[in-house]
């Protein structure tokens, strides 16, 4: 499981010409970059996506970085996703409650105090993979490493990975809206949570230099928002906004 913990390089960059020439001046205005009409708002509209497999959060970071992060939940009524059910049955069963950065600390396995170490959710990594199996999206082999075998799991749905790259670019291409909270919020995490397991740079690697520039860009925006500051805005979702303060500080 890739580590949760902020890096402090962020996010990969492609070395392009227009990349370095980049400077604050550069940085788009809100009239400039509000390409959408009001009142639009980004979803699950790619073909066959409603219809077809639908993946966890998880699952689909994974999938985007296949060569979690964590899902905090304000119900706990079950979700059906063993992992995340786990994960919410610690949350439930603690008390005092602990903080949004606490859980992730924890459950990712980054905590220092060996008293709370029961609470990672252990072989994520390989956890999701297995579900992945199940969906049709990847499948197992064993190869071999002279002195061992390893499992693998290669991709065999490339239909659906490639679906999923399309929505996280168009998210910041096409249907960028400048506006976070207008913006589809299981897209805007799945950004999120990409940056942070730094999977984020796969999505846009396929992309035009000028495309990847503005991609970056737009990402770059995301990413320097106040959390705080977003997280008390009307109609907002709070606990999102926490998760991201989490990551990003």
């Amino acid at each position: 499981m890739t580590s949760l913990t902020q890096r402090s390089s962020g996010l990969v960059q492609r070395r392009t010409e227009a990349f370095r020439k980049a400077s604050d001046k550069d940085r788009p205005s809100g009239k400039e970059d509000q390409q959408s009409r009001p009142g639009e708002e980004q979803g699950d509209d790619d073909t066959g996506d409603s219809k077809e497999t639908r993946l966890t959060l998880m699952e689909e970071v994974l999938l985007l970085g296949l060569k979690d992060r964590e899902v905090i939940c304000k119900s706990d009524a079950p979700t059906g996703d063993v992992l995340l059910d786990e994960a919410l049955k610690h949350i439930k069963d603690t008390q005092p409650p602990e903080t949004v950065q606490s859980w992730i600390e924890l459950l990712s396995g980054e905590t220092w105090n060996p008293l709370k170490l029961h609470y990672q959710l252990r072989n994520v990594r390989e956890r999701l993979a297995k579900n992945l199996v199940e969906k049709g999206v990847l499948t197992t082999e064993k190869q071999n490493f002279l002195l061992f075998d390893m499992t693998t799991h290669p991709l065999t749905n490339n239909n659906l990975k490639q679906r999923l790259i399309k929505k996280v670019q168009e998210a910041v291409l096409d249907k960028w809206v400048n506006d976070p909270h207008r913006m589809d919020k299981r897209l805007l995490a799945l950004i999120f949570l990409a940056h942070s397991s730094d999977v984020l740079e796969n999505a846009f690697a396929p992309l035009l230099d000028d495309q990847y520039d503005l991609a970056m860009k737009r990402v770059r925006l995301l990413l320097e928002l106040d959390s705080e500051g977003e997280s008390m805005k009307a109609n907002t979702n709070e606990l999102l906004w926490s998760v991201v303060a989490a990551f990003t500080k």
